[in-house]
Parts: C-alpha cells; structure tokens; sequence
C-alpha cells in the first residue's frame, strides 16, 4: 500500500493550520506567511519501503528519509528537533514523533485518490491536509 503513497502530491486544502501554528507559538505575521504557503511533497518508495518524504514550499524545504520501523532524529520545518518512527498500519503511513515526552501522530493515507494527512499532536488541535497527485 505504500506504493499508492509514492509521487509528487500538491496541497488542496487544510483544516485547522491557523490554530495549529497559534498553538505552537508561532507569531502573527509568520502565521499570515504560513496561510499562503501551499507546499508540496514528494514521496519515495524503494523495494516496497517509503524510504524519503521532501517537502517544498516558498518558504522552506524540508526532507526525512527513513526505514520502516527504524527510530531516526528529524528536524521539523519549523526548526523542532524530535525522535520519529514511521510505520505502516494496513494501507496506511503511520510517523510517530517524539518531542520530549510530547508526541504527534502523523498519519498518510490515500482517499479517493487523494492523499489525507492527519495530524494529531499534543496540543488540543488536529490538522488535516488534503493533497492531491500532480
């Protein structure tokens, strides 16, 4: 299934961005940037493993490569260093980040063709970015 993941996905919708960046400290004029950002992504899979997931956007770029299973140190677009693990949970791409002690699930899956991802962090909000393959 994560071969379905794999391709250059471009970002169509996101539900939640505005509160997710107010809670995570972000001022109010990087937060107005962050809204016109649509970033796109690029997804990797090699011999059947996701094996890198690049992130572009006008603002920063962004790349983690990785081994199903395998702990690796990653450092978020916003500059945050965390400890992740990305898994695959039936169809769908499961990154566990470990911001010490606080953690965030990412989850990827493929929906009507589309590429839903959600994000479930230790803050009380849920972002949910809808991409779609180009």
């Amino acid at each position: 299934m994560v071969d379905q993941l794999q391709g250059k996905w471009k970002s169509i919708s996101c539900e939640n961005f505005e509160k997710y960046m107010k809670e995570m400290g972000i001022g109010r004029a990087n937060r107005k940037l962050g809204r016109l950002a649509k970033p796109s992504c690029d997804q990797s899979v090699t011999n059947g493993r996701c094996d890198h997931h690049k992130t572009k956007s006008i603002f920063k770029n962004n790349k983690i490569s990785f081994k199903l299973g395998e702990e690796f140190e990653e450092t978020t677009p916003g500059g945050q260093k965390t400890k992740s693990t990305v898994t695959l949970d039936n169809d769908t791409l499961v990154q566990v980040q470990d911001w010490n002690g606080k953690e965030t699930t990412i989850r990827r899956k493929l929906v009507d063709g589309k590429m839903v991802v959600v994000s479930e962090h230790f803050l009380p909000v849920t972002l949910v970015r809808t991409k779609t393959c180009h």
